[in-house]
């Protein structure tokens, strides 16, 4: 039995952690290139 809350072991944690947050980065790499892309087509200032 574990002892913290999510159930997962430190290990599963740690794995867990590291898919979430390469996870993330790729989706935030997503959005710049995409907001980039946008800009380039209809600049929303200036």
């Amino acid at each position: 039995m574990s002892d913290s809350m999510s159930g997962l072991s430190e290990g599963e944690a740690k794995e867990f952690h590291k898919i979430f947050v390469s996870s993330f980065l790729g989706f935030t790499a997503i959005a710049v290139v995409a907001h980039v892309l946008v800009w380039f087509w209809r600049p929303w200032l200036g």
